[in-house]
């Protein structure tokens, strides 16, 4: 009987192993077959090994030399990381009366912004069109900040109240015991204990507002403000049908990698964050 139990544990094991195995590939091939274009000359581009036999970085330098790729992957930084510190601070301000207090509607706000995820991003693209400019800011990074808001508010509001709704009551309850005010609780109190919230809707908040296109090229009309993504968009070659995909290839990677070593940086606070904030305390 133990043998029989070993056998089954063991085939269970072999099985779910094969399947991350299988999830894990087709995960990752599109990644890897991008970093293996991008260093394969216009020659041998279209090859179907899956290891290039000639290695070269010459798609990679003419990147690098091309400065309004540079000046866009600037822009991508700096509209992404605002967009995360104001959702963040949004947010953390927004969920703690959601999250704590008791008062008429709280329920609909919830609803309100779980079911503004839920919209395609073309449906708002005409009255975002009207605001921004109704506030002088088209072709501005601040109306980039300001509709990437959309996106990322909402599921970060959600995931926020969510996780603080598990914090026990007893921790607030000694605080305000002690004399401490609903700021201070807030900043002192609750601020370490979000920390993996915090850093999980921070940076799905940053990857969102990262790979954004659609607003980007709606809202983006110069190198001023144009994005990565609209950028990546814009490579040509002479013809149409002589689109330089090496340097389309090693422009992704090089888009990709600041995403995947925040990812593998913060891994743990990730999943930490992710799973207490789906618990409802």
């Amino acid at each position: 009987m133990i043998m029989i139990w070993k056998t089954k544990k063991l085939i269970k094991e072999g099985a779910f192993f094969g399947i991350c195995l299988v999830v894990a590939l087709c995960c990752l091939f599109p990644f890897y077959w991008a970093i293996v274009s991008s260093l394969r000359d216009s020659a041998s581009l279209f090859s179907t090994e899956l290891l290039p036999s000639k290695i070269t970085f010459a798609n990679y330098v003419e990147v690098f030399n091309d400065a309004t790729f540079g000046h866009s992957f600037f822009n991508s930084a700096i509209v992404a990381i605002l967009t995360s510190l104001i959702t963040l601070a949004v947010c953390l301000l927004a969920a703690y009366p959601l999250a704590r207090a008791r008062f008429r509607g709280k329920k609909r706000v919830l609803m309100t912004a779980l079911g503004v995820t839920t919209l395609p991003h073309v449906a708002v693209l005409s009255g975002l069109f009207e605001l921004i400019r109704f506030l002088d800011i088209y072709n501005e990074k601040s109306a980039l900040v300001l509709s990437y808001m959309i996106i990322t508010v909402p599921f970060t509001l959600w995931v926020m109240t969510n996780f603080m709704r598990s914090i026990p009551k007893e921790i607030e309850e000694a605080a305000i015991m002690d004399g401490a005010s609903r700021y201070t609780i807030l900043t002192k109190v609750f601020l370490p204990i979000l920390k993996p919230a915090i850093v999980t809707t921070g940076l799905l908040a940053f990857i969102a507002a990262w790979n954004e296109f659609l607003f980007a090229l709606t809202f983006a009309l110069t190198n001023q403000a144009r994005t990565v993504p609209v950028s990546l968009a814009l490579f040509s070659g002479a013809s149409q049908h002589e689109l330089p995909w090496g340097l389309i290839m090693a422009a992704s990677v090089l888009v990709t990698l600041p995403l995947l070593i925040l990812v593998v940086i913060f891994q743990r606070r990730i999943i930490s964050g992710l799973t207490a904030g789906s618990v409802k305390g």
